[in-house]
This record gives C-alpha cells, sequence and structure tokens, in this order.
C-alpha cells in the first residue's frame, strides 16, 4: 500500500469514528440512561431487596409525579444535580414495578395548571435568590381508589433516606389500610397543651415518623378493655397502672396482640412530681416499671440502677464548659447491636439515656433475645445521684467495670402463662372475653429499659425549612421503633431499606485511641487533686502545730511545703500536656498511614501491575519471533 492510500485510509477512519462517536453518544445516552455500576460498600445506589420486593407486589397501578421546576433552578446546580438522582430512582421504581407504577417529571412552569397542580397535591414551592417564582422539587403519588401521598419538597440533605421515603411513599398507596398501633403513655410524647408554658406543645419526631406509617391510635392509660383492631400495642413509661389495665394487656398478649413495652430506672422526660412518699424528688416517680407482668414473663429491671458504659458514652459540655464523657448517655455502636436481628441488624448507633439492664431468672418461659446491649466496661449506677446531677464526671467516682455486657433491650418469645393465676380482678367489663391461662402460641414482645431514646433530643435535630419542619437525624432512633414495630406486625420489607439509611463511618481506631489517653489524663488529674488535699492538709497542721499564735507569716517548713508542692504540680502538669501531645501525635501518625496507604499504595499498584504486563509482552513478542 502506497503512502497516498494510507494517508487516504488513515483520514476514512477518523471519519467512521467521529461517526461512530457521534452517534454512540446520544444512543448510549437512550440506550444506558439509570446504568450505573454501584462499587460502594454499602450498595448504597442498588435497590434494597425489601424496596423490590415491594414493587414487585404493588397489587394495582400507581401514579408517581415528580414536580420539579426546571427553569426557576438554571442557577442552582446543587438541586438540578440532586433532582437528576431523584429522577433516576423514579425511574428505577417504574422499572421493577412490571408496569404498576407509572412515572411523570411535570415542569410547573408559573401561573400554569401544572402549577395549580402541584399547589393542589400539597406540595411546597420555596424561594431562591430572592426569586418572585416558587420552585418545586416534590413527589406525589395517587393509586386508583383516590389515595393521596406527597414528599411536599424532596430536601437534598436527606439524600440517604431517599429510597426509604420513596418505597415508604409507594407501600402507603399500595396497602392504604394502615395497621392500627393503640400508644398508651403517661409521658408528653404527643401533641397538646403544656401548662407549664402556656403555648401547644410539638409531638415528638418518634411520634410524627410513626404516624406516617401507622394508624398511631392514643389509648387511655386506665383502659380496661382493647379495641379488635389494635394489632399492636406501645406502652411507654407505665406508672401506677391498675390492675384492671395489667389484665388487659395481659389478656391481650395471651390472645396474640403484640406489645413493645419502653420502662426506665430513671426517665429525664418525666417531670417527675413529687409526691408523699418523696417530696424532694429523688426518687421512683422517675422509674417505671411493669413487674406483675415481667415476673410472669420471668424478667425484671432494677429501678434504683441504671447502666453506666465507660466504651459507648456519649460527649456532652461540663458544667466549666469542657467536654466531658457521661457513662450514663450511651451512643450504642455496632458492635453493641444484634446484627441478625432484623430489627437492628444495619443501623450504626443507638442513644439511650440512664438505661436499665434486662435480667432474666433462672427457669423462664420465655426465650430472651438481646438487641441492644452495653459493652463489657459497664456496671451499674446507682440513680440516687441524678436528681441533683450537674456534673457527669461525678458518676465515675468508685465506678467501676464488671466485664459483663447487660441487655438494654430484647426481644421475648414463648409460652407464657398469665399474670393473674387467681382469676379477673374486680371491676372488669361484663362482656371481657373469658380469662386465658397460658398463651396458646408463643408470644412477641419487645422490651426496651429506657424511655429518652424516644425523646428527640437524642436521636434528631428538627429545622424550620423554608416553613416546613424537617427532621435531620443524627442517630437510628426512630428506625429502631419504626423496625419494631414492623417487624411486630409481620412486615419486614421496609426494614432492609431503612438499615441502609445512614451511612455514617466514624473513625473508631481514632476514638479508641482518645478514650485510652482521657483514661491516663483522668488518672493523672485524680493524681493531682489527691496530692493537692494531702498539701493543704499538711500545711493545715503545719499552721496548727505553731506556738507563736501568729498565723499570717509563713514558717520556713511552710515555705518549703508549698515550694515542693509548686514544683509537683508543675511536673503533673507537663505530665498532662505530654498525655495530650501523644495522644495528638498517635493520631497524626495514623493520618499519615493513612494518606500513605490512599495516595502512594494504588500507584504504586498500577505500577507493579503494568511493569508486569509489559515485561509479560515482551517476552511473548521476544519467543515469538525466536527461530
Amino acid at each position: 500500500m502506497s503512502s497516498a492510500s494510507r494517508s487516504a485510509f488513515g483520514r476514512l477512519a477518523l471519519v467512521a469514528v467521529a461517526v461512530i462517536f457521534l452517534v454512540a453518544v446520544p444512543l448510549s445516552d437512550r440506550i444506558l440512561r439509570g446504568a450505573r455500576l454501584d462499587l460502594t460498600e454499602n450498595q448504597l445506589y442498588t435497590l434494597a431487596p425489601g424496596t423490590v420486593h415491594i414493587l414487585g407486589s404493588i397489587p394495582e397501578p400507581i401514579n408517581l409525579y415528580f414536580f420539579f421546576s426546571n427553569a426557576g433552578t438554571a442557577k442552582t446546580p446543587f438541586l438540578r444535580a440532586y433532582a437528576g438522582r431523584v429522577r433516576d430512582m423514579l425511574r428505577d421504581f417504574a422499572g421493577q414495578s412490571n408496569g404498576r407504577i407509572r412515572f411523570t417529571e411535570v415542569d410547573p412552569v408559573p401561573f400554569s395548571d401544572e402549577e395549580d397542580r402541584a399547589t393542589q397535591y400539597g406540595l411546597q414551592g420555596i424561594r431562591l435568590d430572592n426569586s418572585s417564582d416558587p420552585v418545586f422539587m416534590g413527589i406525589a403519588g395517587t393509586n386508583s381508589i383516590g389515595d393521596q401521598q406527597i414528599i411536599p419538597f424532596v430536601d437534598p440533605r436527606k439524600e440517604a433516606f431517599l429510597e426509604y421515603d420513596l418505597a415508604k411513599l409507594v407501600y402507603s398507596l399500595a396497602h392504604p389500610k394502615r395497621p392500627v398501633v393503640g400508644l398508651v403513655s403517661s409521658l408528653p410524647i404527643t401533641a397538646g397543651f403544656d401548662p407549664m408554658t402556656q403555648q401547644v406543645r410539638q409531638p415528638w419526631a418518634v411520634v410524627t415518623q410513626l404516624r406516617q406509617v401507622f394508624d398511631l391510635r392514643q389509648l387511655e392509660p386506665g383502659l380496661t378493655k382493647i379495641a379488635e383492631d389494635v394489632q399492636v400495642i406501645m406502652l411507654v413509661h407505665p406508672k401506677h397502672l391498675s390492675d384492671q389495665t395489667l389484665y388487659a394487656l395481659d389478656q391481650f398478649v395471651l390472645r396474640g396482640g403484640r406489645l413493645m413495652v419502653f420502662v426506665d430506672p430513671w426517665s429525664e422526660a418525666d417531670p417527675g412530681t413529687p409526691d408523699a412518699d418523696d417530696p424532694l424528688g429523688t426518687g421512683g416517680q422517675h422509674s417505671s416499671n411493669l413487674d406483675r407482668l415481667f415476673g410472669a414473663w420471668g424478667i425484671s429491671m432494677p429501678t434504683d440502677r441504671f447502666i453506666g458504659d465507660d466504651r459507648f458514652a456519649l460527649q456532652v459540655m461540663g458544667p466549666d464548659g469542657r467536654p466531658v464523657r457521661d457513662i450514663g448517655l450511651l451512643g450504642v455502636g455496632q458492635a453493641g447491636l444484634d446484627q441478625d436481628d432484623v430489627i437492628t441488624a444495619g443501623l450504626n448507633v443507638i442513644n439511650l439515656g440512664f438505661a436499665g439492664a434486662i435480667s432474666v431468672r433462672d427457669g423462664a418461659p420465655v426465650t430472651v433475645t438481646p438487641l441492644i446491649r452495653s459493652s463489657d466496661l459497664a456496671a451499674p449506677v446507682n440513680t440516687a445521684p441524678l436528681a441533683f446531677l450537674q456534673d457527669p464526671t461525678v458518676l465515675r467516682e468508685n465506678f467501676k467495670p464488671t466485664g459483663q455486657r447487660y441487655t438494654l433491650a430484647a426481644r421475648l418469645s414463648g409460652k407464657v402463662p398469665s399474670a393473674f393465676p387467681e382469676g379477673p380482678p374486680p371491676g372488669m367489663p361484663a362482656d371481657a372475653p373469658a380469662q386465658l391461662r397460658e398463651a396458646a402460641n408463643p408470644v412477641n414482645i419487645l422490651v426496651v429499659a429506657d424511655t429518652d431514646l424516644l425523646t428527640d433530643r437524642l436521636w434528631v435535630q428538627t429545622q424550620n425549612f423554608f416553613g416546613q419542619r424537617v427532621a435531620n437525624p443524627f442517630a437510628n432512633n426512630g428506625d429502631f421503633i419504626v423496625n419494631a414495630l414492623d417487624n411486630l406486625l409481620g412486615s419486614s420489607d421496609l426494614i432492609g431499606i431503612r438499615a441502609r439509611a445512614s451511612f455514617s463511618r466514624p473513625f473508631t481506631r481514632v476514638q479508641d485511641l482518645r478514650r485510652n489517653a482521657e483514661v491516663r489524663f483522668r488518672d493523672s488529674e485524680e493524681r493531682l487533686k489527691q496530692e493537692l488535699r494531702d498539701t493543704e492538709q499538711k500545711l493545715g497542721e503545719i499552721q496548727a502545730g505553731r506556738k507563736d499564735g501568729d498565723a499570717m507569716l509563713m514558717t520556713p517548713e511552710q515555705q518549703q511545703e508549698i515550694e515542693r508542692f509548686r514544683d509537683q504540680r508543675a511536673g503533673i502538669r507537663k505530665e498532662l500536656r505530654q498525655v495530650q501531645r501523644s495522644l495528638d501525635l498517635d493520631i497524626e501518625r495514623l493520618g499519615n498511614w493513612l494518606k500513605a496507604v490512599n495516595i502512594g499504595l494504588m500507584p504504586l499498584l498500577i505500577s507493579i501491575v503494568s511493569i508486569v504486563v509489559l515485561l509479560v509482552r515482551r517476552r511473548r513478542h521476544g519467543g515469538g519471533r525466536r527461530p
């Protein structure tokens, strides 16, 4: 082939490549739209099995409408990028639904019928950059019987919960009749009027979350009869329940009803109204128990002791403004959560406050499966100091871990007897069914030895976002409650989705380094305080032993003792600085090692592989040229 022919052939090849490129790019965009290779550790961009099952079992058609203001977000790239993420996931939902989901994107241009339609659905428009026109980015869904579900505004800050929010919307439309959960609580957990502040009390975030999934029905604490359509009872902080109420709960469980109980040796959410037996409010009115039913089930929870834990202790602000770790406030990580149970599998952290310990007696009729447990650096602590506690470090006095792991929440299963073997108590309704002496089938009960995990402050921050209350969770407390109720109701489809919601990756090695350094720092600090007390006592003895009666002048012995103490104090302060510096150096060395691995190791591995491939090629070509 001549040089002119080769040149013409080269130009023709370039033209062909350009044509193929121009055709392949738009074609691939259409054919491969939404396709992705998910290499994340937790498969964050792959639909969870629970989502796939929900989508595959939709009985009737569902319409999903994504209202997105295209022109209004032209100058807001982060919203447009997130809208693409939402759009792709909605298309994935439609593709996995066997044609049951019809997805439509709507651009609500200002003053258009589409904008009126978005408003009628209840979607909320926001205003960006002082624009007079609202911007919409919400989702509305309808089913064949006219039910509606919406996400008023798809908040980019909740991207981790996007799949769950969409799956919950679809699930609610596919199952319009929500299961009934009865709530019995002595705490101000629901909305109401607060007589102390003279203002309307907002419901706790967990109640708002539960009402999105269940038909949450508040029951009176003095109930003697439970409606037949109530499938689960959520009993929070039971106090002073009558025998009639206890009997109704006992029979509800024996007849197959599901129960989730929250008891507490010290509930911070309990206002602790003083009573005649405890006028100072230092004792039992902050605690709750279910002794009679617990006794029949073979379990117990002491109300005068909570579980302190030095490994799971949360950091709080001390009275002097310095951060300290409170052994009563626990952030139980995955090491303390049962990863084999659908309720807690995949959750990262559950925060608790002054939780109790669930014990099981020998020969108990139930099987107890711990769901949340302390670490081995835990021990029971008396609740008495909590009444006037200002400095959390006080709880560390005489605190010695036992090496035992304590059960803070558990699942109970088995055939339990009635807690009323002598028969129904007086005062029961005349139409009450005949008493069951024992459960016909194994019961399903969840017991949590804490109520503070339900309070907002331990798991969620509620903010006002363009007039809308947005809850931003920082722990999995809400997920744990909904998971548990889902499981008690027999539904597990949403559980796997919710377990993937949080993808926080704490630096556990750094936390261990800080914890060890803190122990050394605290030991040195205690030694300094003890020497200070000893020296002051020594100075007092010297002063009392003076015979001249002049207490204002320093004797040589006193001056010598003071100088010795100053030298000791300076030495210990230097030691404290060295401990802190050692911590910083350990963390810095760990960071440098991680940088070396992340920055240098991969290029090095690629270089080695490239060299090996090059040598293999040369050897093959060299071998082929040999006669």
